[in-house]
């Protein structure tokens, strides 16, 4: 990647809509040089794909809650059982394998017709391995990139 293929690629990351006349304005290149990046990038998995940024009342206006999870041990079949078993969870926003003392960070979304009690008796405690959950709040978001 070249400096006009990293600007092309942070310009996107601001505004994934552009047109390619917009983006190729924004990085000194015609419209069809800037498709051609464009398509390049996707073609060598730089970028993955686009989205729509949703505010917090389309996604329900969910509050955020961050959970340490401690697994019964660390052989690779019970992380694997574990990993498959939340790729089928729709609450969970994100999940981190960590190191230090718990195995994996969640974020959970929870949705304001939702209860956070209601997930964590009938989803995270019954995923495969789950020794121990350590449930953290949010006060307030200050950063993000949703």
């Amino acid at each position: 990647m070249n400096s006009i293929d990293r600007n092309i690629v942070a310009q996107l990351g601001l505004e994934s809509g552009l047109t390619s006349e917009e983006l190729g304005a924004r990085v000194g290149l015609s419209p069809s040089a800037a498709h051609r990046r464009v398509k390049a990038l996707e073609q060598h998995g730089m970028i993955l794909g686009y989205r729509a940024r949703l505010s917090r009342a389309a996604r329900g206006n969910p509050s955020t809650v961050f959970v340490s999870v401690t697994l019964t041990d660390q052989r690779q079949a019970t992380m694997l059982a574990f990993e498959q078993a939340l790729a089928q969870t729709t609450q969970v926003g994100e999940a981190h394998l960590m190191s230090g003392e718990s195995d994996y960070l969640l974020k959970v979304l929870v949705r304001e017709d939702d209860s956070y009690e209601r997930i964590h008796r009938e989803v995270l405690s019954t995923l495969p391995g789950v020794h121990r959950l350590v449930t953290q709040f949010t006060i307030r978001t200050l950063a993000s990139e949703e």
